[in-house]
């Protein structure tokens, strides 16, 4: 059986010894499983050094990457210079962010000046971009250092992480299997220690389903509360960036250097991060959570049923008010499927055109459905997304929260492109299993995939807490919670 990470206690101990000895990278491993924000602290009180945890990070990478082909584009020496530079910043006490000095991998979606920038495309294997992106740019100035960039599908098209350019990730509970997708290569990265905190994007499910598959945190925010830059369609609701992170209080300190206002984004929300780095601690007494059904008839594999099924006790010893029941996702499905298809062939159409033999199927696949769509479809779709919207919104006035699995399968073999089948039931499309995320993508709420066991096999499982139209503040409670109360889904992998 794999170790179990680092506790608050054994850091709390790291941290008195430390005053008395400095800890070096070569004589602790456990460094790249401390939180962020333990890890943070430590920096903070020159109890470690930023060179010293970029060191540890450095030669996990070493040691793991090449086993899990999570961090595709490493620039090790770039990474160690500005470690050095961060020690000299905090030795003149220059005033410190709040990542500072913690390693940090971004998703290769997202484009990073100076640094490979591939979308998982051979169109783009040598593309290396002139300007951040705005969320880079917000967590490089919180202090962080970049390692390099996670793998990713070919532009994040569907929930299995491989493409052309750098092949396949896998998972590190079970190397046979996938790490699922699209931020597969960020999850790994993560439950390896290889990076503390690390950035990903979701559509369908691209931050929840590999959180789920890797036993760490993914958090799906509201359209709008990360911002990004203005390419394409700057209004489209669909694909939202948000952090992922290893406890729920790390994801939080992300979200709250990611998040906040800027004028190059026109859907971007007023309020501050800042408000994410507030206590999570909250009283549950009496609050009236929804459990799921079957999510209007989805069929769910018997294991992962059974593990998110064990923690319906653990919200219920919280003082949740727990009740079956769902709301009605009438016209979700169809209006997630056309804008779906309409946002592919917005983004991608020319490229297809252009470059059709280097580009992925499925890829050509929803640009084609999306060109055939008429301004009748499009219309018809987004008043269809404006009920289901509608009807969450009153469903939740009842009912704080939704609780659902994240998946409804566990890993499957890295060689599958996609599941087929769930419980005897032919999946229709390539993203048709990855249903109970993307029907929360069109409610538009902020989700949170939260670990919560493991099936018989060892593969971890997930479970999705969703809250209301932009509180994200209290879904991260209520996840904190569960995660104290559950001490579920910490078992570290074996191949880390």
């Amino acid at each position: 059986m794999a170790d179990q990470p680092i506790t608050r206690r054994q850091a709390g101990q790291i941290l008195g010894a430390a005053a008395a000895t400095p800890l070096l990278a070569a004589e602790a491993p456990d460094i790249c499983f401390l939180t962020a924000v333990e890890m943070a602290a430590l920096i903070r009180r020159k109890k470690l050094s930023a060179r010293e945890v970029m060191d540890a990070h450095l030669k996990q990478i070493d040691r793991v990457n090449p086993k899990v082909n999570a961090i595709v584009t490493l620039v090790a020496d770039q990474a160690r210079e500005n470690a050095r530079k961060a020690d000299d910043a905090q030795a003149r006490e220059a005033t410190l962010g709040p990542l500072h000095g913690l390693p940090v991998a971004h998703k290769d979606l997202v484009e990073t000046a100076g640094i490979r920038t591939t979308f998982g495309s051979p169109v783009f294997k040598d593309n290396v971009p002139a300007r951040d992106e705005i969320l880079v740019e917000r967590i490089k100035r919180a202090g962080a250092i970049t390692v390099g960039k996670t793998n990713t599908p070919e532009f994040g098209a569907g929930s299995q992480t491989f493409n052309q350019v750098f092949g396949a990730t896998k998972n590190p509970y079970d190397l046979t299997k996938t790490c699922g997708g699209s931020s597969g290569g960020a999850a790994v990265s993560l439950a390896c220690g290889m990076v503390p905190i690390a950035d990903g994007s979701d559509s369908g499910g691209s931050l929840r389903n590999p959180a789920a598959f890797c036993s760490v945190i993914g958090f799906r925010t509201a359209p709008g509360r990360v911002p990004h830059s203005a390419v394409g369609n700057a209004w489209a609701t669909l694909d939202v960036s948000g952090p992922m992170g290893r406890t729920v209080a790390d994801a939080a300190l992300l979200l709250s250097v990611m998040a906040g206002p800027d004028p190059r984004c026109p859907i971007s929300i007023t309020e501050l991060g800042s408000r994410f780095a507030g206590n999570l601690e909250r009283n549950f007494k009496g609050v009236r959570v929804a459990w799921f059904k079957d999510m209007g008839g989805l069929p769910f594999d018997s294991r992962i049923r059974t593990a998110v099924e064990a923690q319906r006790k653990v919200f219920e010893n919280l003082g949740c008010i727990v009740e079956e029941a769902e709301p009605d996702l009438a016209g979700a499905e169809e209006a997630y499927d056309t804008l779906r298809a309409w946002g592919y062939a917005s983004a991608y159409a020319p490229l297809v055109k252009s470059h059709r033999d280097q580009v992925k199927d499925t890829i050509i696949w929803e640009v084609e459905r999306g060109l055939k769509l008429s301004g009748a479809d499009i219309a018809h779709a987004e008043n269809l997304h404006s009920q289901a919207w509608d009807r969450m919104r009153m469903f939740q006035e009842k009912y704080e929260y939704f609780i659902a699995p994240s998946t409804q399968v566990p890993p499957f073999d890295v060689n599958q492109p996609y599941v087929t089948e769930i419980e005897g039931v032919r999946m229709k499309t390539y993203t048709e299993w990855m249903k109970c995320c993307w029907l929360i993508s069109i409610l538009e709420t902020p989700s949170i995939s939260m670990p919560c066991g493991y099936t018989p096999e060892g593969l971890p499982v997930g479970l999705q807490i969703v809250g209301r139209h932009r509180d994200e503040f209290s879904v991260l409670q209520l996840a904190y919670a569960f995660e104290q109360a559950a001490r579920a889904g910490h078992r570290r992998p074996g191949v880390a």
